[in-house]
């Protein structure tokens, strides 16, 4: 049997229209996705959060909560960035597990952890926490291809993880740079190392997709992740539609509705339409990039270049900033290029090709990497650069969370006071303060609106 993970609600959305989906929007195909038979709905984490209460002005627990009521049978599944929780920096201790507590609480079932560098030591309380907190810890590599990505390292950190006392491993391929032979001999190598389930997550970026998933299927591969086809393609999930009836007549079990499927894929075809009259959906998202094979970019990392170079009146550098990335991710021991590592690399990558002199100008976010903030590198930073960057700045010894304070929360919920109703109120503030924050102000004037009213209509 092969199962399948539903990405409409967080990875396709955040992939093609940067996440701009607001519940009401979902909402009335939510029943349906619930009998659709899937193994689990990804729905929540990555940049969900920040976004509803960005742009959408909704509160993301709120959202967590009315979807679980919605789809009471089906496993809810978000993405955690280990001890960045949803963010870009590092957390205390004490703020992961909240994080993962008050997640389990409010509706989840499966959380995926992951890691920018693979290092184990910023997925350990999360793991802990989740399992402790009775949801399932997936954790996740993040793949890439370098000199030391090897097979022989993947089985490694695979083990790794397996002892931190996951569920299942899943194979997090942000880049689509993983090809079928490769997705085969990973799959085969870890069900060899483990008793676990494997996942398997990519993206259409580079036209592989397709071919890796039935191939890591064909390895032993448990779970893939699927989007709905209105949904599909491109930067985004394969579509779950055609896997279905693909694999069906390979002989596996994918476990889904086809009435179901169906019925979704139609439901979403006029709210991509919608997407795509708005100007949200860019077509170019949904094309075929091979450039991310030859210098192992993401195509959202790709279009940032351009953005970034663009506002900076200097498209013309495109391509020297392309392959500096490369070279600057060496410098830096070789990081999956993962947020926050993405923004990392591609900002030092424009910065050497527009000061015409490399590490001229650096920002504090690549000098608390080089100073060991994000974790242990994959392999060493570049000696040389390393020196050039922090000056007389002492490299960072152990673990960096360990150097944050514990009092985090409760000095939090004391500043905010009335402001926070809730536990989770806290935790939105600790994660994004100044967004949650006028967030919160919207919320209280908009129900104050409604107060008034109600009195005007009374009187």
């Amino acid at each position: 049997m092969i199962r399948f993970t539903e990405t409409v609600l967080r990875d396709a959305n955040q992939s093609l229209i940067a996440t701009r989906m607001p519940y009401d929007k979902f909402e009335p195909i939510l029943s349906e996705m619930d009998k659709a038979g899937y193994y689990s709905c990804e729905i929540w984490g990555g940049a969900t959060f920040d976004v509803c209460l960005r742009f959408l002005n909704e509160d993301p627990w709120e959202r967590l909560r009315k979807i679980r009521k919605a789809m009471p049978n089906t496993k809810l599944q978000m993405l955690l960035r280990g001890q960045n929780i949803l963010g870009y920096s590092h957390y205390p201790d004490d703020i992961v597990r909240r994080f993962v507590r008050a997640s389990v609480k409010n509706g989840i079932d499966i959380i995926r952890i992951f890691d920018a560098l693979n290092d184990v030591n910023n997925l350990k309380v999360a793991i802990e926490e989740t399992v402790k907190s009775g949801a399932m810890a997936s954790g996740a590599i993040s793949y890439t291809i370098s000199p030391v990505h090897t097979l022989d390292n993947y089985v490694k950190l695979v083990k790794e993880m397996a002892a931190m006392g996951v569920g299942s491993i899943c194979i997090k391929d942000m880049a689509g740079l993983l090809t079928p032979k490769n997705a085969y001999d990973l799959v085969s190598a870890i069900k060899d190392a483990v008793d676990l389930p494997v996942v398997m997550h990519t993206h259409c970026t580079t036209g592989l997709a397709f071919m890796t998933y039935l191939k890591g299927v064909e390895a032993g591969a448990d779970v893939i992740d699927t989007a709905i086809s209105p949904f599909s393609g491109g930067t985004s999930q394969p579509a779950t539609e055609t896997l279905y009836y693909a694999l069906k007549e390979f002989g596996y079990d994918p476990g889904l509705n086809e009435a179901s499927i169906n019925k979704i894929a139609d439901y979403f075809k006029p709210v991509r339409a919608e997407f795509i009259e708005k100007g949200t959906l860019n077509p170019i998202s949904l094309t075929t990039d091979t450039k991310c094979l030859k210098y192992q970019i993401p195509g959202g990392m790709l279009s940032n270049l351009l953005s970034q170079l663009k506002m900076l009146n200097a498209s013309d550098k495109f391509e020297e900033a392309l392959l500096e990335t490369p070279r600057v991710r060496e410098d830096m021991g070789f990081p999956p290029l993962v947020t926050p590592t993405s923004q990392l690399v591609g900002n030092m990558a424009v910065q050497n090709v527009l000061a015409g002199e490399r590490y001229k100008n650096v920002s504090s976010e690549i000098r608390a990497y080089c100073r060991g903030e994000y974790g242990r590198t994959p392999a060493p930073i570049n000696p040389e650069v390393r020196a050039k960057i922090l000056g007389d700045i002492k490299p960072l010894e152990g673990r960096y969370a360990d150097t944050l304070p514990d009092d985090t929360f409760e000095k939090t919920k004391e500043k905010l006071g009335d402001t926070a109703r809730c536990e989770e109120d806290v935790l939105s503030y600790i994660a994004f303060p100044s967004v949650a924050e006028k967030f919160f102000e919207k919320r209280k004037a908009d129900e104050e609106k409604v107060v008034k009213f109600s009195i005007e209509r009374i009187e």
